[in-house]
């Protein structure tokens, strides 16, 4: 007669004790971003593996997305993984009245991770507390971004060959960029220097300036935007002033255009340094800045698909040793 305890039992044996969530960049420590940026690049390396075979990532996207759905989606089919989710909440049950914790319930029954963006802060944090399978935090408002910023470091890193010691110029939206705020905290474990540079509108938001002081990351504001205020630059992070989050158009429509890169404001920069934008563009970076030698946001954007390789596998218990010994890496 089958026996459903000692099945269960059996079942729970076999499953990876390591597995968690990916939430928030803040509770990284600096090993773990290290480590994870080393796995990003084994997949930089091999991409294509079946390491994944037999599993589901489910992808569910509240709000409109391009670069990170599709990278996460890219990165379970390159890792052998099948991929259910939604693009859009009006198509799920969501818009018949269902749950946030409904939906992350029931589609816990069919996947084996899931990642997520929502557009209510702390959505992410609340799915990770019922859901039995690992979530990812794919962008939870205005507040994190981790994936984003995962990738933004192994950039940074592959284009500085450190984290340590960098002058990081974050320029536009910096209160409703979620981006940057997760780019600061991560940050902390590495001596930066911030240069805020934003309109008062939306300035860097206090509690981030308080976690910089907390933390003891040095950081300057700056209202002015030109070729001398950013030749000092190891890194430019501009970013867009984002539509969505106002409440107010008129004031968005005053802001939008505030900074704006061109080519011709780079004749001061440092060799080394690179432009990033967690994109979209929509005017802040000029197109003829497109092929000067430092920008760098196109291969940043590629770049996700290796950090998001890589976030998969660990939240779902697979090691480094694990992803650098694979047998099924596809040539």
């Amino acid at each position: 007669m089958f026996n459903f305890a000692v099945e269960k039992e059996s079942l729970n044996q076999k499953a990876p004790m390591n597995r968690h969530n990916f939430v928030t960049i803040a509770d990284l420590s600096k090993e773990k971003i290290l480590y994870m940026i080393r796995m990003a690049e084994e997949f930089r390396k091999h991409p294509n593996r079946e390491i994944l075979k037999g599993k589901i990532v489910a992808t569910l996207f509240y709000e409109p997305s391009t670069r990170t759905r599709l990278s996460f989606e890219t990165a379970a089919n390159r890792l052998g993984a099948k991929v259910i989710g939604f693009s859009d909440a009006k198509a799920s049950s969501v818009s018949k009245g269902e749950t946030l914790k409904d939906t992350i319930l029931m589609v816990s029954n069919y996947a084996d991770v899931i990642a997520m963006r929502h557009y209510i802060e702390g959505a992410a944090q609340y799915a990770s507390e019922i859901s039995p399978v690992p979530i990812i935090n794919a962008g939870d408002g205005a507040h994190q971004h981790p994936s984003q910023c995962m990738l933004d470091l192994f950039t940074i890193y592959q284009t500085q060959g450190t984290l340590d010691n960098l002058n990081i110029y974050l320029v536009g939206d910096l209160k409703y960029g979620r981006t940057v705020h997760s780019l600061l905290m991560a940050m902390r474990h590495f001596n930066p220097t911030f240069h805020f540079i934003a309109p008062e509108e939306l300035s860097m938001p206090a509690e981030y300036k308080l976690y910089c002081t907390e933390h003891g990351i040095q950081y300057t504001e700056h209202t002015a935007f030109n070729e001398d205020i950013i030749a000092d630059a190891d890194i430019i992070y501009m970013t867009r002033v984002q539509k969505e989050r106002f409440s107010d158009l008129m004031e968005y429509e005053r802001v939008k255009n505030v900074y704006i890169l061109k080519a011709d404001m780079l004749g001061k920069a440092k060799s080394n340094m690179k432009i990033l934008h967690p994109l979209p563009r929509v005017n802040e970076i000029s197109y003829d800045v497109d092929e000067n030698p430092h920008a760098y946001y196109i291969q940043q954007a590629q770049n996700g698909l290796y950090a998001r390789e890589a976030i998969i596998c660990d939240v779902l218990g697979i090691s480094i040793d694990e992803v650098i010994n694979d047998p099924t890496i596809i040539i």
